[in-house]
């Protein structure tokens, strides 16, 4: 066999070897590139939809769970409360009672204007807790008659100690406090009687 035989024959191997080197290397740079496309699991959590079992939700007590980075409060009314909602003293002390004015925007449509719940749920509230004035926490409040919020005036509700702010147990603003509009409602349905699904409007029929 000649020598420029043998030098051809070590040429094409070394072109093959090469070309597969090639190829594996695209490989390992393609894969993390590939994978920078697809949510991380914290990503997906961070927006997706929520389930809460209210089963076991008694009059006066409050869930809290996150969604979107944001609390966001499951309580239950009782009758009482519910009463004190649709009061002529309570109304008049609030900024926006029905969700008309600066508030459109901070609810859906579907739920209603008094308690801000979905229509037969009424006594179930779902409320994103985050003040609208400069983004504290509120304090749940329930008791009324609380003598530090305006004693008889107080119907139960939340307050904002940071500068203030006071929204009854609806989540709407009280008038002469600092935040400007009604706390936010957020999408949310019932998948069953005990369960809800925040993150999600109601499906339409």
């Amino acid at each position: 066999m000649s020598e420029q035989t043998i030098d051809l024959k070590k040429r094409r191997f070394l072109t093959k070897a090469t070309s597969v080197v090639g190829a594996v290397g695209v490989g390992f740079v393609a894969w993390p590139f590939l994978s920078t496309w697809k949510p991380s699991a914290k990503t997906k959590a961070a927006g997706a939809p929520i389930d809460i079992d209210i089963s076991k939700l008694e009059a006066g007590q409050l869930v809290r769970v996150l969604w979107r980075k944001k609390p966001v409060w499951i309580f239950m009314r009782d009758e009482k409360a519910l009463d004190a909602l649709n009061s002529d003293g309570l109304i008049k002390s609030l900024d926006d009672p029905d969700g008309t004015g600066n508030s459109k925007n901070q609810q859906p449509s579907y739920v209603t204007s008094n308690f801000r719940s979905i229509k037969n749920k009424e006594s179930v509230a779902v409320i994103v807790g985050v003040c609208t004035h400069l983004g504290c926490s509120p304090t749940y409040r329930p008791e009324p008659g609380a003598a530090d919020l305006g004693g008889d005036s107080w119907k139960g509700g939340f307050y904002c100690p940071c500068h203030g702010s006071k929204f009854d147990l609806a989540g709407r603003v009280y008038a002469g406090v600092p935040a400007p509009t009604n706390l936010v409602i957020p999408p949310y349905r019932y998948v069953s009687d005990s369960l809800i699904r925040i993150g999600v409007d109601p499906e339409i029929t």
